[in-house]
């Protein structure tokens, strides 16, 4: 196994290798406006995947996988003489969600804002429930407790 550490190494040399390779030697019509936004290896650096996103519809990210299926060895074997180590790592493509999943959450915190004004608006006219102000005042000073007789100031202290 080799060190964690040397496994990201590899994985950025490989995310850049694989993104220069598809910008300037790999010219298939289908790939579409593609970005590689993270590469994982294994500790043993056997396999790699390699996150991609695709801006377009649905059918330019149909096609742009089936270009990487295509381009696979290309590629692998470019990584394969650019990177040299012993064995060149297996490369597989997967979509990444990362588009939708900021899509997501961006609705979310439009939900969460929209709650928030609700809020504040039915919070501009309320009233305490209560007395205005509810936390306990300093005890009356011991002057006015001279007036009373002894059991009564004692009950009052209780």
């Amino acid at each position: 196994m080799a060190d964690p550490a040397r496994a990201r190494k590899i994985a950025d040399r490989i995310k850049v290798l694989i993104a220069e390779n598809l910008e300037y030697r790999v010219k298939d019509p289908r790939l579409g406006f593609i970005t590689i936004t993270d590469v994982r290896v294994t500790n043993d650096l056997q396999h790699a995947s390699v996150f991609y996103t695709v801006f377009g519809s649905d059918e330019e990210r149909a096609e742009t996988a089936e270009a990487l299926e295509a381009a696979k060895g290309k590629l692998r074997s470019f990584v394969g003489k650019q990177i040299g180590i012993r064995l060149t790592p297996t490369l597989e493509f997967f979509a990444d969600a990362i588009p939708e999943n900021a899509a997501h959450l961006e609705d979310l915190l439009k939900e969460a804002r929209e709650r928030d004004a609700a809020v504040a608006a039915a919070a501009a006219g309320a009233v305490p429930a209560g007395e205005s102000d509810p936390y306990r005042k300093p005890r009356e000073d011991e002057d006015d407790l001279d007036d009373l007789d002894e059991d009564d100031r004692e009950a009052r202290r209780a």
